[in-house]
Parts: structure tokens; C-alpha cells; sequence
């Protein structure tokens, strides 16, 4: 798993609303949020208060924000919702990316990005909503709605 040291200067977001990065910041430590290019709220501008709402960044729970994540991800995709599928995809990416367990390359945005959160959820154990489906089915597209059940 990467470091945030290593995160701090390799990561580059693509994320439309950085909502990558929004996940991530609940991770990162008052002394760090500069080199993240994160301007804290006035009232989240001193160590102790910022570092009051920050979460361990260890593998465990980056594993839990991820199964919300990629559960949220296959609502949006499942609902042809394009944009925030699409934002969901730059956040799932992002944490494949960190964890270094094989997923970091995927790379598959078909049907609202439901391969990429199907791998995920079958490498780590998530709720998989689309069984044994790749995700890439024509059932899945938008070009599809109201002629399939899954």
C-alpha cells in the first residue's frame, strides 16, 4: 500500500469535482494537507482541531470507505447515472491505485464503469449487486433501458 508521503507526490487528480480527493483528506494530517494542495476551512485551519476529524490511513480503513464507495458506485452505474458513476470510477481508481493489490491498472470505464466496480468488489469481498455478469453487457447501457431484467 502506498504512503502518503508517496500518495502526496505521485497522485494527480482527474476527478471532475475532486471527489477523489474529498475521500482521501479524511486520511491526511493537519502537517500534510499543504502538500495534498488542500486549503482547510478557517474554522479547520489549526492542527488540533483538523486532526480531531482525521481517521488512521492504514489498509483497514481504507478498505471500509472503499465497500461504501463501490457500492455507491454500482447504484450510480445501475441507474445509468453517467456523471456520478463517472466520479465514483476516479474514486474506486484512486483507492486501487493506493492499495497496490493488482487493480491499480484497471482500467474500464464500459456501462458507467461497472467492470472496474465489479473487480473491486470481488477482489476485496464487497457486495457484488451484478452476480456473475462482467459488466460490460449491452445490458447494462443506456441504449438498453426497459428491454432487460438482471
Amino acid at each position: 500500500m502506498k504512503t502518503l508521503e508517496q500518495i502526496a507526490k505521485d497522485y494527480k487528480s482527474d476527478s471532475l469535482d475532486g471527489r477523489d480527493l474529498a475521500r482521501l483528506v479524511q486520511f491526511i494530517p493537519f502537517d500534510m494537507v499543504e502538500k495534498f494542495g488542500i486549503t482547510p476551512k478557517e474554522e479547520f485551519n489549526n492542527a488540533e482541531k483538523w486532526n480531531e476529524t482525521v481517521k488512521p490511513f492504514n489498509k483497514e480503513n481504507i478498505l471500509a470507505q472503499l465497500r461504501e464507495d463501490v457500492a455507491f458506485g454500482f447504484e450510480k452505474a445501475l441507474n445509468k447515472r453517467s456523471i456520478s458513476a463517472s466520479l465514483m470510477y476516479d474514486v474506486v481508481k484512486m483507492w486501487n491505485w493506493i492499495l497496490e493489490d493488482g487493480l491499480e491498472d484497471f482500467d474500464s470505464f464500459a456501462q458507467y464503469g461497472l467492470p472496474l466496480f465489479k473487480a473491486t468488489a470481488v477482489k476485496y469481498g464487497f457486495d457484488n449487486p451484478i452476480g456473475d455478469m462482467r459488466g460490460d453487457e449491452h445490458i447494462f447501457s443506456y441504449e438498453s433501458e426497459g428491454f432487460f431484467e438482471y
